[in-house]
């Protein structure tokens, strides 16, 4: 067979959502590599994604569907036909649907971003079944709802203007590891003169090669910037007109902020004040000024009022009239999908299923039936997600999971910690495999996937394996016999050119340079919204303010440390684990500590500790690298239990407390004591 290169998307959790060439030699898919075609991905890719091949060849991968034999947890099955597997599964949930079919639920999140294998028949099947919701809540509610609140939708910058920035604030972010093509913007900016101020809690690698870093304690972002904006009050570095024609509730903020002296803020934030004062001078007094902000600052318990103080500063300088100043954290919203078209909510046929959060699984699925939260979990398909690795407070995960009344489906490229739990495991399709179009969080362009390959063994796509329960349930609706490439047609319907998309994979939106120059925010008011309405009408604070941790640093004596647990630079949340070349790349858990933290604990740089609380405890090794700051440890993650030291993993001790507004998690707001293990 003659080589081939297939245009196509990256699927993963990132903003850069990068435009794929597959090469492919007799079948095979032989190379993945950025296409150069593509703007924001310049032919370059990460060391993750460039491995794709490595991953879909995988000698582990499940090619056919598969039976428990053992016990829950145990890992032991048994290959059976689709027709077996989809037979037995129509079945059982037909039972349990007659009884009441909100004791299903479906458990999904962003193991494909993609809009057909993540959010189109799979909605349709759950949505005629009459299944329980799903709060897909487990990354970024808090910092969307934050700036639903304040701009009035996932909006901002276009990431290419970030080149002609002069002061670059790059907040909650690791871009070298997570945000690869932004990084090579800002470093265009660098060289032609832009300063760049990293804002994290841990040095990371893209703290280290900014001009400045403040390393603030976990969750205090609302407390710096509200310092700031005290700063670009009481020195005036303020855009008078545009405050006043483009924002609502400047009144009740500059009060606000004029609460928050650079001296309060230090001691909270655990800063120099001169740092604070510095910062501020420098975001008021440059042009243009832009921040990149990333959803590290949105997971703890305040997360949705830090992400909203930080949106109202380039209002307060006016930094939204030049296309290289403002803010951008998600870009998402200006996409326009067509997502009713995609889901058919009708098929609810007027039922309202209660919303289950998917951070709080853990205590879910150990509820019995009750009024208030309805009947008690019964069955669980689990796709595009590995919750027994990644959902917090796991001890509580595990043993939900390991229910024998609770029937279990998942849908896996890997025999995952969560497939081990399950009933059946259903081959699924990897991208290079199957049709699919995508958004984008970091830039603005629509991409399509074509399949490379054929369908390794009997895997079958996300959507062709809901489509085929469908029919075995008896659903008949004309929408479950839409292919996937019909389902990528309908994701945009007129408003993108899929023609272009499939001439050249990629199609650009027409976003103005410069969205909120003149104003023209998509809030009620048409306006910046410093004070909300909204959110007043929920009995909420509508003004931006910092919200305390719920496990503040050194509020406990018992657990001491304030942890974070950002991601391993060379995995992508739970993704990529497995991969042998990205494992030993990476090494071992680790877990970064401040090394007057380790002296008084007796702890050497590669000891092997226990970090522990009252929800469990989890073994890995402690690297004194420089990158954690006193009283601040970092628990990277997301290892898979079963490859972690002792078969467990950072989110052991994770909470399942919500942050202030979104429900969201509050992965970094999590206090532990830390000791050598077996001490």
């Amino acid at each position: 067979m003659p080589t081939t290169t297939i245009r196509g998307a990256c699927p993963h959790d990132c903003p850069d959502t990068c435009a794929l060439l597959t090469t492919v030699e007799d079948g095979r898919a032989v190379r993945v590599q950025g296409n150069p075609a593509h703007a924001a991905t310049g032919g370059v890719l990460c060391a993750k994604v460039s491995r794709y091949a490595e991953r879909t060849h995988h000698a582990e991968r499940i090619l056919t569907p598969l039976r428990r034999s053992g016990p829950k947890g145990s890992g032991r099955f048994t290959p059976v036909s689709w027709d077996e597997a989809l037979d037995d599964i129509a079945r059982r949930l037909t039972e349990i649907a007659t009884r009441d079919p909100q004791a299903i639920l479906p458990y999904s999140y962003a193991g494909t971003m993609g809009l057909v294998q993540g959010e189109s028949m799979d909605r349709r099947f759950f949505h005629r079944l009459g299944a329980s919701l799903l709060h897909r809540s487990i990354c970024s509610t808090a910092g969307g709802e934050g700036l639903v609140h304040t701009l009035g939708g996932k909006l901002g910058m276009k990431v290419e203007f970030f080149a002609e920035s002069k002061l670059i604030l790059i907040w909650g972010s690791n871009s070298i590891g997570s945000n690869l093509h932004f990084w090579r913007i800002a470093q265009q900016a660098k060289r032609d003169g832009a300063r760049l101020v990293c804002i994290d809690p841990r040095r990371t690698e893209t703290a280290e090669k900014c001009h400045e870093h403040l390393q603030l304690r976990p969750g205090t972002d609302a407390a710096l910037a509200l310092a700031l904006m005290h700063e670009l009050i009481v020195h005036d570095w303020l855009d008078h007109d545009y405050i006043a024609r483009h924002t609502l509730g400047w009144e009740a903020l500059r009060a606000r902020a004029l609460e928050w002296p650079p001296e309060r803020a230090a001691e909270v934030c655990g800063l120099p004040v001169e740092q604070i004062r510095r910062l501020a001078r420098d975001y008021g007094t440059t042009r243009p000024a832009a921040i990149r902000l990333n959803y590290g600052v949105q997971r703890a318990h305040g997360g949705g009022n830090a992400v909203r103080a930080v949106a109202c500063l380039p209002a307060l300088t006016g930094a939204w009239r030049e296309r290289a100043g403002g803010v951008l954290l998600s870009s998402s919203g200006a996409f326009p999908v067509q997502r009713a078209a995609l889901q058919h909510p009708d098929l609810l046929a007027g039922r309202s299923p209660r919303s289950i959060n998917m951070v709080t699984i853990g205590d879910d699925l150990l509820r019995a039936s009750s009024p208030a939260f309805g009947p008690k979990i019964e069955a669980l398909v689990v796709y595009n997600s590995n919750p027994v690795a990644v959902a917090p407070d796991s001890p509580k995960v595990v043993q939900g999971f390991a229910r024998e009344d609770l029937f279990t489906v998942v849908l896996e490229h890997f025999q995952t910690d969560t497939a081990d739990y399950a009933d059946y495991i259903l081959p699924a399709t990897t991208q290079l495999e199957h049709w699919d179009v995508h958004l984008a969080y970091g830039h603005t362009d629509v991409l399509l996937n074509r399949p490379a390959i054929a369908p390794q063994g009997q895997a079958r796509s996300n959507a062709q394996i809901f489509r085929d329960l469908a029919a075995r349930m008896g659903f008949t609706e004309p929408c479950f016999a839409d292919t996937d490439e019909a389902l990528c047609r309908q994701a945009y319907g007129e408003k993108v050119d899929f023609a272009l998309l499939l001439d050249q994979g990629f199609a650009p939106l027409p976003v103005p340079d410069a969205p909120f120059a003149d104003g023209g925010f998509p809030t009620p008011s048409g306006k910046c919204e410093f004070f909300s309405q909204r959110l007043a009408d929920q009995g909420l604070d509508p003004l931006p303010g910092h919200v305390p941790n719920h496990e503040a640093a050194g509020a406990s004596t018992l657990y001491p440390l304030a942890m974070i647990s950002p991601p391993a630079r060379n995995f992508l949340n739970s993704s990529f684990v497995n991969l042998q070349s990205l494992r030993d790349i990476e090494g071992r858990p680790l877990l970064e500590m401040h090394p007057e933290d380790a002296a008084v604990r007796g702890i050497a740089d590669g000891a092997l500790v226990r970090v522990f609380n009252e929800r469990g405890s989890y073994e890995c090794h402690a690297a004194l690298n420089g990158r954690a700051r006193p009283g601040v440890v970092n628990g990277l993650g997301v290892w898979w239990r079963k490859l972690g030291h002792g078969g467990t993993n950072v989110n052991e001790v994770t909470s399942q407390a919500l942050t202030d507004m979104g429900a969201g998690p509050t992965f970094y707001d999590c206090a532990v004591q830390v000791e050598a293990a077996g001490g």
